[in-house]
């Protein structure tokens, strides 16, 4: 059930309809836009009497939500959802945000090289793996939290914020210090306990889309993060599994225009994952922004040949600066900035 109070409502009117809520057995997520404070109902609502709620003062409409997911939805703030990191930097707002880095984190030579380098190109996050989920038990399996010291370092040094994959529940404590924004992969999307224990946290989460999930799915998954009420969720397209064989996965791009009529979250496009091919990541980049993403995440090594995982689909540097300029041109004809 979503109520939206009058855009002068008074602080007491708002607590007199949160408490006539609480008092009928519902959850109460409070957001407040630009003009007005929506208040989202979870819980038993279908026996409650909306009208009751109509006639209560400040009140402005109240309606139920007939999708499942609830703060997902565009009603929960209808205006949408800019997040916004310590260093002011937004996701979600007039900014294209952009995210590279490599795969993996190696050597402090390596993290450090990258990190200049994506800066330099117009980078806004360092991104790398510390956790790595590998298909195979005996592939590189990450540095841990030594790795996530290195992107600290080399993020630090660059002013850039750093954003790292969370695997398990007991990762997330020692994570905190180190990343700006936790990453959860497509492997546990579904991995619910993950998610309820993200919500509890206070610093954003990007959530990937599973590799055979729908869009329904992907913000029901998302659900239970906001449940928790940590607003600040970043959705991704990272492709999705097909029977198409050519490219490691299919990117639905048309997936972007879709979340961003459901729901207020941003969301950002993965070319690198969603295609698996180098030569395949600027042109579906190039899609994603036209097509409404709020930013691209996407691989970058200073030697993509000799990376420990993901090579072939990882950029060169100087392929990246080009994409970025080429980005800052698309950006600008859809109205957004880079």
């Amino acid at each position: 059930m979503i109520v939206a109070m009058q855009e002068h409502a008074t602080e007491e009117q708002i607590d007199n309809v949160i408490d006539k809520m609480v008092n009928s057995g519902v959850n109460v997520h409070r957001t407040t836009g630009t003009t007005q404070t929506i208040l989202a109902g979870v819980g038993p609502t279908a026996n409650l009497d909306i009208e009751e709620f109509k006639l209560l003062p400040g009140v402005l409409y109240v309606h139920r939500i007939s999708s499942p997911y609830k703060l997902a939805g565009r009603g929960f703030r209808p205006e949408g959802t800019i997040v916004t990191f310590r260093n002011g930097v937004q996701v979600g707002g007039e900014q294209v945000a952009i995210m590279a880095g490599p795969c993996s984190i190696e050597t402090p030579e390596q993290i450090h090289e990258v990190a200049r380098q994506v800066k330099q190109a117009g980078a806004s996050f360092l991104r790398g793996g510390a956790f790595k989920p590998r298909s195979s038990p005996y592939a590189f399996q990450g540095l841990g939290i030594d790795g996530l010291k290195l992107m600290r370092e080399a993020a630090d040094e660059q002013g850039l914020l750093a954003i790292s994959e969370v695997m398990e529940i007991s990762q997330i404590e020692p994570m905190l210090p180190y990343v700006d924004c936790f990453q959860v992969g497509a492997r546990n999307m579904q991995n619910f306990n993950l998610l309820r224990e993200l919500g509890k946290v206070r610093k954003p989460v990007m959530l990937k889309r599973g590799i055979a999930a729908t869009i329904e799915e992907l913000l029901l998954a998302s659900e239970y993060i906001l449940a928790g009420g940590n607003y600040d969720v970043i959705l991704c397209e990272r492709g999705i599994r097909t029977y198409e064989t050519y490219t490691r996965n299919t990117m639905d791009v048309s997936a972007i225009p879709v979340i961003k009529k459901l729901s207020h979250l941003p969301i950002i496009g993965d070319p690198s994952h969603g295609t698996g091919r180098r030569d395949m990541v600027p042109p579906m980049a190039r899609a994603s922004v036209a097509a409404g993403a709020d930013g691209i995440i996407v691989e970058v090594h200073p030697n993509p040949d000799k990376a420990v995982s993901d090579g072939a689909q990882t950029m060169f540097p100087e392929a990246f600066t080009e994409l970025v300029g080429q980005l800052r041109l698309i950006a600008a004809a859809v109205g957004r900035s880079l």
